[in-house]
């Protein structure tokens, strides 16, 4: 890569096709899943209707939705469906949903960047219209009438002045006949009647009854299990094994070598993991084991001292700050450590490769750049590698990594036979590719009347992309890491944002709403800081920094009004309040209520959340990502941390990474902002602002700041 490329996560995965433009890969599918050729852009066979890559209409009266995006609990197999079937005015019973399988005609595959509903809203209603339009003509022409007099309803065609009305399903075949419109007229949104709202998620049943097949469930015919003893130090490599104590474990059928380590095949998952401890592996940890927590941190506060290379610098920060008295400057530091993704499936994946083939089920994020990955490392064509998209449980943006994916084809390949490779719990906490740590430096100065006259922020942490794409980043900038410093929307008059890259030899990459999720804490916590320091109501405060920006300002405004902000509260409690602006041009603002008993024991009892996050396809489904949003950020807020020694990660399990349990959940309440916009993001921008909501209450409650997560009261 050139150091002129702009490789930031959202450019990546919104234009994912563009890294290897013009790939095609293979699809071959079950009898159940075939795709017909009539998927591509053209006219449909005599047996369906299929204007588009997404949408069939058959003579059965079944709509088929293939869904292109990933999924792993934030319901897209229920929210992209609903837009199509509004437009179409399909009967909802009918709506048959398909997961694609990877082909270029469905463009960009990955689920990231909390995109999916924003970026396929309008091809998807494009879809759904020319369905409806090409059914209509086909209707009119049936009965010899004006398309004009004709209208949809329920999944048929009706002509009110004869009273006639046709099914969908009668009008398919001679619909596939016609030419498909270009631009077909879409609905007025006042007509929707399935969008907007609240609909159950069509994947519920299958997950109840236990008939939904995530990755770790697949079994395909001939299939082995294999586990992979890896280096558990940094940048170490293997110096030797003992594949013979290994082949004597009941089960293990051969012990293969392959770039990542050591795999042992195996008849099943428990043979393979006593293989793999049989194997006694010997590693050469190079210099890595000089690497620790201690020293990390003090490498980001050596840094911290040093300026940064600029992403924002409005008026005149730095001279405001030096000419203010000392009475009205505050300063403080906010720290945050690297965390694990924790998905509750661990990673896995199904390969079986041939001399000339590849097929591939995997639960990732982005199957399409996973299929060329494979591709690549076997030095097969692209059209021979065949990738399955399965269910994920729990992707977070650990699964647009696609390591895992390629390490299980070249196991198959070596191996000879189709297999499951299966990370243990500890593989997938101790060789994870880790949000980043970070160190934060902030300034502030007021006037007189305590009204905010300059910020500065100083962020100190590696930057994900310069790891992933060595020399992307130009200048020691990279603006993903300074993502919700960077676009602070209080209106400041001077402001600045530097940003110090640290090498780092862990793994870093992307987390649930990234680096947004560190830079908010900081942001939003000193905000409350120098609202108290100038004298300030923290809402009231920022509601004045926030007059020039009304989409803003009502958010913040309802989660205050529905959270009671003022009311009394018992002693020992107390509410804080955070909002963010989040890069999907969501806007999330959270009052966290909290309690601290005399022992210092934290619970967190409310989280009210008011969102704007344009036009919403399903309400149940906005409120459940922004629940599992909340969930996901206080649970990293109150307990995560990975924490380095002797070159390696620590944490191996649940018991010394936990994660939020059901006695620790609040209450929490979603009210969202009516919009007539395009809908938003809605999967990450929960996130960031929970931490800092409840170390705002901290503060409300006891007077004490909580500058470094995970919270310590």
């Amino acid at each position: 890569m050139t150091d002129t490329l702009d490789f930031t996560r959202r450019n990546f995965l919104r234009a994912g096709a563009a890294v290897g433009a013009g790939l095609v890969i293979a699809i071959r599918t079950t009898a159940a899943q075939r795709l017909p050729a009539s998927l591509a852009r053209g006219p449909a066979t005599a047996a369906s209707l299929s204007p588009s890559a997404y949408l069939q209409v058959g003579p059965d009266g079944a709509v088929s939705v293939w869904v292109s995006k990933s999924e792993m609990g934030q319901g897209v197999r229920t929210a992209l469906p609903m837009i199509v079937a509004d437009e179409l005015d399909a009967d909802w019973s009918t709506i048959r949903v398909i997961q694609a399988d990877v082909d270029a005609k469905f463009g960009d595959m990955a689920t990231g960047g909390s995109d999916s509903v924003h970026s396929l809203w309008t091809p998807l209603r494009k879809a759904g219209a020319q369905a409806r339009a090409m059914l209509v003509s086909a209707a009119a022409q049936t009965w010899g009438v004006p398309e004009s007099s004709c209208r949809t309803e329920n999944g048929a065609v009706v002509h009110d002045a004869s009273g006639r009305k046709a099914a969908y399903a009668t009008l398919a075949v001679l619909a596939a006949t016609l030419p498909i419109p270009a631009e077909p007229v879409l609905k007025n949104p006042k007509e929707f009647r399935i969008i907007g709202h609240s609909t159950p998620s069509l994947d519920i049943p299958s997950k109840v009854d236990g008939t939904a097949k995530y990755g770790i469930d697949l079994v395909v015919p001939g299939m082995t299990y294999a586990v992979i003893a890896r280096c558990p130090v940094f940048g170490g490599r293997m110096t030797g094994y003992d594949a013979e104590k290994a082949k004597a474990v009941p089960g293990v059928l051969q012990v293969v070598e392959v770039p990542t380590g050591v795999a042992v095949i195996a008849t099943g998952t428990w043979a393979a993991i006593q293989g793999s401890r049989a194997l006694a592996c010997r590693w050469d940890p190079d210099a890595a084991t000089k690497l620790d927590s201690a020293s990390i941190d003090r490498m980001l506060r050596a840094r911290g001292e040093q300026p940064g290379a600029v992403a924002r610098d409005d008026g005149d920060a730095l001279g405001a700050y030096a000419s203010a008295r000392p009475a009205h400057r505050i300063d403080a530091t906010y720290d945050v450590p690297f965390l694990a993704h924790a998905t509750m499936e661990p990673l896995n994946c199904v390969a079986d490769v041939r001399a000339d083939r590849a097929e591939i089920w995997a639960p990732s994020q982005i199957p399409d750049w996973a299929a060329r990955e494979v591709s690549a490392a076997l030095g097969l064509k692209p059209e021979s590698v065949t990738m399955h998209v399965v269910m994920m449980g729990g992707g977070f943006g650990r699964r647009l990594i696609p390591e895992y994916v390629v390490e299980a084809a070249q196991v198959s390949r070596a191996a000879g036979v189709p297999v499951k490779v299966i990370w243990t719990r500890e593989d997938d906490m101790q060789h994870d590719w880790y949000r980043p740590i970070s160190h934060h430096r902030l300034s502030a100065v007021f006037d007189a009347r305590g009204k905010a006259v300059a910020l500065t922020h100083r962020i100190v942490a590696p930057s994900i992309n310069a790891y992933r794409w060595p020399g992307s980043v130009s200048n020691g900038l990279d603006n993903d890491a300074v993502d919700g410093a960077l676009q602070l929307a209080y209106d400041i008059p001077n402001m600045r944002v530097e940003y110090c890259m640290l090498a780092s030899a862990v793994p870093v990459s992307w987390w649930r709403s990234v680096y947004a999720s560190q830079n908010v804490f900081a942001s939003e916590g000193f905000i409350d800081e120098m609202a108290h320091a100038g004298g300030h109501d923290p809402v009231a405060f920022r509601r004045v920094l926030l007059a020039k920006l009304p989409r803003n300002r009502a958010v913040l405004d309802l989660a205050a009004e529905k959270a009671g902000w003022g009311t009394p509260l018992a002693p020992g409690h107390g509410r804080g309040i955070a909002i963010h602006h989040f890069f999907s041009d969501t806007i999330v603002a959270e009052v966290a209520e909290v309690s601290v008993a005399k022992d210092g024991a934290l619970r967190v009892h409310r989280v009210v959340c008011a969102v704007d996050c344009g036009r919403v396809v399903n309400p149940d489904g906005v409120r459940a990502q922004i629940e599992g949003g909340v969930v996901y950020g206080l649970s990293a807020a109150l307990h995560g941390a990975i924490t380095i020694e002797g070159g390696r990660v620590a944490q191996s399990n649940f018991h010394d990474y936990p994660v939020l349990r059901m006695p620790e959940m609040p209450v929490v309440e979603v009210h969202i902002v009516p919009s007539e916009e395009a809908p938003l993001g809605v999967g990450e921008p929960a996130v960031p602002p929970i931490a800092p909501a409840v170390a705002n209450a901290i503060f409300a409650a006891t007077g004490k700041r909580v500058r470094a997560l995970p919270i310590r009261v």
